[in-house]
């Protein structure tokens, strides 16, 4: 079985063009079932037959994560990572059936995504200062996010020429090796052609030997900001500024969403601009908007709330 799981990881990397988070996360999904499914049949993992891999093992699978307080969504990831390997299995012909369509996805809590106020965000944005060349850089990263909505691994991969300013467009490499044009606003281009200036400087003459890469924002090395330099600077800006605790670059991908679609953006075009692959997937963000319509309704209908009562 350690065969088959090895070629599915392959597969994935050269056929469906999966990043290497991903491929990382099937691997972990993977692995746990498969030392799960051994694990029920006595044998060693290197033992497991495809066969073994049936709809007994999935709802077993299933029922120890849930009996290990495993969240539905995290229950629902790692059995739709064990569909996909099934699949592959029944493609490549090792099995007959497919056992992953015969079992149901756990249904998922709707949770509210997480997001600032339209003036929680202008507080946010202008929190760092704009007297030093890492306060402007700082600046115009919320300003990019913010403008944008790009996912935090997008925005740290950025290089320099996927931003124009000119025409107030940023290339952002997404999920799966997708590519997608955002348009971001004024505000925006003015902070990052100021940042411009000083990358110059925290660059220097460092060499650059045979990358091609020429990372849009760098650290103080003149080297590219990692995913968690960028993450602990979102959180400390947060907390200077005062939003509320837990703050992180995905709630500020939430926000641009959120706000879009309360002044009456398509849903279809946030859809597009945050590159989702279903609009199912943006669809959560309707929910938001549905609770801010529900407290107008409260606040204005007559018979609802303290406006319902007699002589009130």
């Amino acid at each position: 079985m350690n065969a088959h799981l090895k070629a599915f990881l392959q597969f994935l990397r050269l056929n469906r063009n999966a990043s290497v988070h991903t491929v990382r996360a099937y691997e972990s999904d993977l692995s746990q079932f498969l030392d799960h499914a051994a694990a029920l049949v006595a044998v060693k993992r290197a033992a497991l037959e495809p066969s073994h891999l049936d709809r007994t093992a999935l709802r077993a699978f299933l029922a120890d994560l849930h009996k290990r307080g495993l969240s539905r969504a995290s229950a629902a990831r790692k059995l739709a990572a064990a569909r996909t390997f099934l699949r592959y299995l029944r493609r490549e012909g090792m099995v007959d059936d497919d056992a992953g369509a015969m079992v149901p996805t756990p249904k998922r809590d709707v949770r509210m995504p997480v997001h600032l106020s339209e003036q929680e965000m202008a507080r946010l944005v202008t929190a760092p200062a704009a007297d030093g060349p890492l306060g402007r850089r700082d600046r115009a990263i919320l300003e990019l996010f913010y403008a944008s909505g790009l996912r935090l691994s997008e925005l740290a991969g950025l290089d320099a020429d996927d931003v124009n300013l000119s025409a107030q467009m940023v290339r952002a490499l997404g999920k799966g090796g997708k590519q997608r044009i955002v348009p971001f606003n004024k505000s925006t281009a003015s902070a990052v052609r100021a940042y411009l200036r000083d990358r110059a400087t925290l660059i220097g003459d460092r060499p650059r030997g045979r990358a091609k890469a020429d990372p849009l924002f760098v650290n103080y090395r003149g080297t590219r900001l990692t995913v968690r330099s960028i993450d602990r600077m979102v959180r400390r800006y947060a907390t200077v500024s005062g939003a509320r605790l837990g703050v992180s670059p995905h709630a500020l991908r939430h926000s641009f969403a959120t706000h879009l679609l309360q002044r009456g953006a398509d849903l279809r075009a946030i859809q597009e601009l945050l590159g989702h692959a279903r609009l199912s997937t943006t669809q959560r963000y309707t929910h938001v908007n549905t609770a801010q319509l529900v407290e107008v309704y409260r606040k204005s209908h007559p018979r609802a709330g303290r406006a319902g009562k007699p002589g009130v």
